[in-house]
């Protein structure tokens, strides 16, 4: 049975900006009550602002949540506020695209990635989650990548940081389940966002609109599944679990010439 986002109290990070902010939005226009966490505050003023102006019920959360402090100064004042939580979306992330043989010396890369996209995430969860064990009822929506479905090169420090968290929300279902949490994983394919337009090349490149990527976090509320994504993630699950070695070498070449192709239309509009 579909569940009604009216009422529910929301936290959702990386709010600021991208694709939490249009959830946020599409969030608020269903009536949900949006708890918003980001650390850029200005930004973070700007939606409230503009979320309110249209008469939805919006509290903003400003913090580094890579940040241990900043982390638990954060969960304190929205468990103070609020009575129930009823959802927690870790949206924030940090993506980096460098091969593996250009990153050995660069060891904070991965460090800096892993700190927002999984340990920023585990440790709001396991701050918010006894308040959702309390209710008997709650439920996490984590955020990743399709990129991890299938063999993708360049991304090492992004998705060893998404695979940590797909493991972690893994868990986290199998062990809480059956009192009453519900955790989502939502499988992002690449999305036209602030984050993605840093790779000049991807500028080239058909992606996901925003407005869409933010309606599979609703859709992942509404529907409490435990996987949200697309038909070609699906498939490339199951082939790489089958055979991943022969997957990888096939499709590699695959992703040096889009590249390339990627690279000419770039030189191309350069000129």
């Amino acid at each position: 049975m579909p569940v009604d986002p009216r009422g529910k109290t929301i936290v959702l990070t990386g709010a600021s900006s991208g694709i939490g902010e249009v959830a946020a939005n599409q969030l608020a226009r269903q009536g949900a009550r949006l708890c918003l966490v980001a650390r850029r505050e200005t930004e973070l003023r700007r939606v409230r602002q503009s979320i309110r102006k249209e008469g939805g019920e919006v509290w903003t959360y400003p913090a580094d949540l890579t940040d241990e402090d900043s982390l638990n100064a954060c969960a304190d004042a929205i468990l103070a506020d609020h009575d129930r939580v009823d959802v927690l979306v870790n949206n924030a992330a940090h993506s980096i695209r460098r091969p593996i043989t250009k990153a050995l010396d660069r060891l904070h890369d991965y460090q800096r990635t892993i700190n927002i996209n999984y340990i920023a995430a585990v440790g709001l969860t396991l701050r918010l989650l006894p308040r959702m064990l309390e209710q008997g009822d709650g439920q996490v929506v984590n955020i990743s990548t399709l990129s991890s479905q299938v063999p993708i090169p360049l991304f090492s420090a992004y998705l060893g940081s998404k695979a940590a968290l797909e493991s972690f929300s893994r868990s986290l279902l199998a062990e809480t389940a059956h009192r009453g949490i519900a955790v989502s994983i939502v499988y992002y394919p690449m999305v036209r966002t602030p984050m993605s337009s840093r790779t000049s090349i991807y500028q080239h490149m058909p992606m996901m609109n925003v407005a869409s990527a933010a309606g599979w976090i609703v859709k992942a509320i509404r529907t409490r599944q435990a996987r949200v994504g697309s038909p070609l993630g699906v498939a490339g699950s199951i082939a790489l679990s089958a055979a991943p070695g022969p997957i990888t070498r096939l499709t590699q070449p695959l992703f040096r010439q889009m590249d390339k192709r990627l690279a000419r239309r770039q030189s191309r509009s350069d000129r």
